[in-house]
């Protein structure tokens, strides 16, 4: 089906609100593209006041990254400058607390780096901390001092802070982005946020990270795997073993989308745990402090 037949088509169901953002995948018109959709939230827009807004998946994913099922990862988030000599296929560190010549130095070992950012709670020690709208920040994030939720229904607001963001991922030389807490639906927000709310803003994030030619993973958010594995190229899972629910990721292996599994020494878990099942199921496991420093026990 042609654009303009999926438009007439969504017309005549009635959603002339949806925003489209699932672009033909020619190779001519991939450029224009990648520029609409990175300097702005939506690329064609069917408007009306009562209906929802909702984004569709961009098919357009050439060239972007796609880790191989088994990758041997790094994640360290303090005790900087990064400890360079953890023999790992790829790193994940923070976009702000490294320079791109950090960034350079991994790539130059043949690493690939994925640039961490925050999408879903606002925190209080990033530069940016003063862009948000006060209306966009709600109940404290509890355990995580200086951090609260975000109303991610708000894209009209989020966005442009969020594509800044993924614009320095880019502009850092980053391969891929790690967006943190995009299962805010679940959790005690201060807003009424839907399981619909969530799938529109994680795709929304999905088409700009893309958009971009940067691979982009799917944090945890496992109630929402079987609508969202499409527009993700991997997943990164934070104590599925030891809470049991590991077997929810496994459509991802299946699809032949790398699965990076993350456990804390501080739930008490040893590798001799978990590493079997995860070795067993193709998962990149690794034991880390709560803190992320550079210490990591890897399963394979």
């Amino acid at each position: 089906m042609n654009r303009h037949s999926m438009i007439s088509l969504l017309l005549g169901l009635g959603l002339s609100g949806i925003v489209l953002t699932a672009l033909n995948n020619s190779a001519g018109t991939a450029a224009a593209h990648n520029e609409a959709i990175a300097s702005q939230p939506t690329s064609m827009t069917l408007r009306a006041s009562t209906a929802p807004t909702i984004y569709l998946p961009l098919v357009l994913k050439s060239g972007i990254w796609q880790p191989a099922l088994n990758t041997s990862w790094q994640l360290q988030f303090s005790d900087l400058p990064i400890d360079q000599s953890v023999n790992a296929e790829m790193y994940d560190i923070d976009l702000f607390d490294n320079d791109a010549s950090d960034v350079a130095a991994l790539r130059a070992q043949g690493r690939k780096v994925v640039c961490y950012v925050n999408v879903g709670a606002w925190e209080d020690w990033r530069s940016d901390a003063a862009d948000f709208a006060p209306e966009t920040l709600g109940n404290d994030y509890a355990g995580w001092p200086g951090e609260k939720w975000l109303d991610i229904r708000r894209i009209d607001l989020l966005g442009p802070i969020m594509q800044n963001r993924f614009d320095l991922c880019k502009a850092k030389g980053f391969d891929a982005i790690d967006p943190d807490n995009v299962n805010g639906y679940a959790n005690d927000t201060g807003f009424p946020l839907t399981f619909q709310d969530q799938i529109t803003y994680n795709i929304w994030l999905a088409n700009q990270a893309h958009a971009r030619g940067l691979s982009i993973g799917l944090k945890n958010d496992s109630d929402q795997i079987a609508v969202l594995l499409s527009s993700f190229d991997w997943t990164l899972l934070e104590s599925c073993f030891a809470q049991g629910w590991c077997d929810q990721a496994t459509p991802f292996i299946t699809a032949g989308k790398a699965v990076f599994a993350i456990e804390y020494t501080d739930t008490g878990i040893t590798t001799t745990q978990f590493c079997p099942q995860a070795n067993a199921t193709n998962f990149n496991a690794i034991l880390k402090h709560r803190e992320l420093d550079a210490w990591r026990q890897a399963c394979r």
